[in-house]
């Protein structure tokens, strides 16, 4: 009996699991199929939408989404049409357009995502994470959105050509959290976008341990330095969208 009550306990948790993570695809106005993997069901709190770094795909959050969602987030982690096979796995989106697309070219996908979010959220808050490129994407999609409840940009910058980003960040009115790696150059860059928002919440950390996009979260990647940018993230969180 023990025996049979141990395995019904695994076959209810993986049943559990498998209904917490889904995969969904939908169209970018220029009709690009956007593939993406949907964690949770129902978060009271809101919906993150997170978008990775260049060379990457939805896997980077693979370790930080669980997270988000026992922190009361339903989380939309897409594969943007500039990325790459990075954490071992494919990005879809780009295996259906052909190629790696520029880095601003993927501004449609996330502008689908939000859309897509905004249609199945029942009004619920909206969060946006951006990761390197995508970091300096989200500022731009905020700026155009400010019904959003607020900003998370991981190791944002200049990383455009003929697009300045300060001047997108300078219409950033949702709250806004900022960070980077323990780098100079990067601390002086998210510096520079926090400081042209006129958002009335916004915060950066300035990490003692911290590397480079989202992969500051990750405990594989960031040993010493992930909890406390938790903790960082997580203040501002309970701040910019309060629990429920």
């Amino acid at each position: 009996m023990r025996r049979l009550f141990l395995a019904f306990n695994l076959l209810a948790a993986t049943s559990t699991l498998a209904s917490a993570q889904e995969a969904i695809s939908f169209k970018a106005a220029d009709g690009v199929v956007v593939h993406g993997e949907h964690y949770g069901e129902n978060g009271a709190r809101g919906v993150a939408l997170a978008f990775h770094m260049a060379g990457s795909n939805k896997a980077e959050y693979a370790p930080i989404a669980p997270r988000l969602v026992r922190d009361g987030f339903e989380v939309i982690a897409i594969d943007q049409r500039s990325g790459g096979t990075l954490w071992g796995r494919p990005n879809e989106t780009v295996k259906g357009v052909g190629s790696s697309s520029g880095y601003t070219a993927a501004l449609p996908d996330l502008e689908a995502t939000l859309k897509y979010a905004a249609q199945t959220s029942q009004g619920r808050p909206i969060l946006v994470i951006g990761s390197s490129y995508s970091a300096s994407l989200v500022l731009m999609l905020a700026s155009r959105h400010p019904e959003l409840a607020a900003v998370a940009a991981f190791s944002p910058g200049e990383y455009f050509d003929g697009v300045l980003v300060k001047s997108a960040a300078a219409q950033v009115s949702s709250p806004l959290f900022t960070t980077s790696a323990s780098d100079p150059h990067e601390i002086a860059e998210a510096k520079a976008l926090t400081d042209a928002s006129p958002a009335k919440i916004k915060r950066q950390y300035v990490p003692e341990h911290g590397v480079h996009a989202a992969s500051t979260l990750r405990t594989d990647r960031n040993p010493r330095g992930a909890e406390a940018a938790w903790q960082a993230f997580d203040s501002f969180l309970n701040t910019a969208i309060p629990r429920r």
